[in-house]
């Protein structure tokens, strides 16, 4: 008998028995190895996992550490940096980055706040990120994990450092960029001075 739905499907014939039976096989193969391949979706372990993965990325650059910092990239990863022509693959990246790495101190990056969302299928992640930073002051990390479907290792597909600007201190900031920042005004005049 094969189940439907609510409807059984009765084999009587012997050969029908026989046809059957490998379809019955297929069916149970088909879900063993959806069992199999299932990725581990269970949020707050992937979310852990993905926040050991960026606190020992900033360790790695805190400690100059070149090799374990960029092994944590995608082999397909972006890093996109604070200017706008900073746009790197990893080959670039670190290109760049590598005379702060021989310099035995690169940058250090502390992340005092994270969100993260894993995708329902396990296999992708968005995080943001603040960081306090020494040189930037603070800033913002955001970007993309992927996971290894043979690992299940989470690397950096993309991750974007930006500076953080509070809205009020905008128009100053576009002006610099600009170039047109207005030179500063001379002090009042002193009480009792004359002009």
């Amino acid at each position: 008998m094969i189940v439907l739905g609510r409807r059984a499907l009765r084999l009587r014939s012997p050969s029908m028995r026989i046809l059957a039976a490998p379809a019955r096989l297929a069916l149970v193969g088909a879900v063993a190895l959806t069992g199999c391949s299932r990725p581990d979706t269970d949020q707050a372990t992937q979310r852990a996992a993905i926040g050991r993965v960026l606190d020992d990325f900033h360790d790695a650059a805190a400690k100059a550490d070149e090799a374990r910092y960029f092994d944590h990239f995608n082999k397909r990863g972006v890093f996109l940096g604070t200017d706008a022509t900073e746009r790197w693959d990893v080959a670039a990246f670190r290109a760049w980055a590598h005379p702060h790495f021989e310099k035995g101190k690169a940058w250090s990056f502390k992340s005092t706040r994270r969100a993260i969302l894993v995708a329902e299928d396990g296999h992708t992640a968005w995080f943001d990120e603040d960081l306090a930073t020494e040189k930037l002051g603070p800033a913002r990390g955001s970007g993309v994990l992927v996971r290894d479907l043979s690992s299940g290792a989470w690397s950096i597909a993309q991750y974007n450092l930006a500076l953080t600007i509070p809205n009020e201190r905008f128009d100053a900031v576009r002006q610099a960029l600009e170039g047109t920042v207005p030179a500063k005004a001379a002090p009042p005049p002193a009480q009792g001075a004359t002009p």
